[in-house]
């Protein structure tokens, strides 16, 4: 990757995905986000950060936005989009927030009159239901520590339903490595399977994307074991 960002034209614009990356589950540490930074400002580069997870990787917001934390305290004038829409679970409303950092007021007067140029044909006036449920949360502080301590409820099952799944395939004698469903992070994880073998599950009523990529959410104590089961027979 740092080779990559290296060989890129001067000024290229980067997306990097904040936490919980989608679709690997895989997130630098933060040795190795300051790399990243270093490489890219060394290429002058726009850094676009997109935020769909926060909380959803470490269970704490706050750790899972240590990576462009750090690039705003380097010097990089980022874009962030954050959305609210999984870890408030206001799908349905979409709410989400584009930031930009700035020099100046001066600048800042200028962004914001480009963006009201983008939003003006688009929709003009978001629904603020929504907006407002979640600017109630963050400026509430008993809803805020609850909202987090959800966070972390919600975290911890999502490792628990990786962990069961991984250990349920090796109870019924699975001999495949496993190990890399329990190393990635978030919502989403890359079984490894293969588009004949996704294709075997959704004969057994189980789905995923062809590139093996499955939706950890939708895992439970219900059916992970369905699910374990369903996998050992279609890698055996």
């Amino acid at each position: 990757m740092i080779a990559d960002i290296q060989d890129a034209p001067a000024r290229s614009i980067f997306l990097l995905h904040a936490s919980g990356h989608n679709p690997t589950g895989l997130d630098p540490t933060i040795e190795e986000w300051k790399k990243l930074s270093e490489a890219l400002m060394d290429q002058n580069a726009i850094c676009f950060f997109d935020s769909a997870y926060q909380g959803f990787a470490s269970g704490d917001p706050e750790s899972d936005s240590a990576g462009y934390r750090h690039f705003i305290n380097e010097g990089h004038q980022i874009l962030l989009a954050q959305s609210y829409a999984k870890n408030f679970g206001l799908y349905g409303q979409r709410i989400g927030a584009l930031n930009v950092i700035t020099n100046n007021a001066k600048e800042t007067k200028v962004v914001m009159s480009q963006m009201n140029q983008v939003i003006r044909p688009m929709y003009s006036n978001p629904p603020a239901h929504g907006a407002r449920i979640v600017a109630t949360v963050f400026n509430t502080p008993e809803f805020f520590e609850q909202w987090k301590a959800d966070i972390k409820v919600m975290t911890d099952r999502m490792r628990g339903v990786r962990v069961s799944l991984v250990d349920t395939l090796k109870k019924l004698g699975s001999t495949h490595d496993w190990s890399h469903i329990t190393t990635q992070k978030g919502m989403f994880a890359y079984s490894g399977l293969t588009k004949k073998q996704v294709q075997d599950l959704r004969d057994l009523h189980v789905y995923m994307n062809f590139d093996g990529r499955m939706s950890i959410s939708g895992v439970n104590t219900k059916n992970v074991e369905y699910l374990a089961q369903s996998i050992h027979q279609v890698t055996k």
